[in-house]
């Protein structure tokens, strides 16, 4: 016998998170192959290339952490390997030595430098794919859901649904 109204569970691709995150897997692949003979991960690249426009105010891990919407130890944990290859270095902070500062080092300038253009062939590989004004699309609807604070899960009266 079929059931006339179907579990939230049940529906296929209905789950907004399970669906981004596919995606995001999905992603992932296609740059972290093409950034492979930089030597460096998608994530990888993220985080270098965020210290790198930070360059004129060094960020602080938290900084880091909230602008990439990671937690505090997941940043020092994608940090270690970077600093173990000499492409990031941490300082204290002269102004206040309780802060740690990221820093991009002449070799992690120079990594960055020569995966730009693998980054922009992924680039151009999924705006081919997808479709330029798609893609641009998708990264201001992605960027909006990053900048809700709504969606922050201490926020108690967005989650009860009132």
């Amino acid at each position: 016998m079929v059931n006339a109204m179907r579990s939230p569970l049940m529906e296929r691709n209905r789950c907004n998170c399970a669906a981004l995150r596919k995606a995001s897997r999905r992603l992932s692949q296609l740059y972290d192959s093409i950034l492979a003979p930089a030597g460096l991960r998608s994530t990888q690249y993220a985080i270098l290339a965020e210290i790198d426009r930070r360059q004129e105010d060094l960020p602080t891990m938290r900084e880091l952490a909230d602008t990439l919407v990671l937690d505090q130890s997941t940043v020092g944990q994608n940090l270690r390997p970077l600093e173990r290859e000499g492409l990031i270095s941490l300082a204290l902070d002269q102004a206040d030595r309780r802060r740690r500062l990221v820093k991009l080092t002449k070799k992690g300038r120079s990594r960055l430098a020569a995966a730009f253009p693998l980054w922009e062939t992924a680039q151009r590989h999924f705006e081919t794919s997808f479709g330029t004004q798609e893609a641009a699309d998708l990264r201001a609807l992605l960027l909006n859901v990053v900048s809700e604070r709504v969606l922050d899960a201490d926020n108690k009266s967005s989650l009860s649904g009132s």
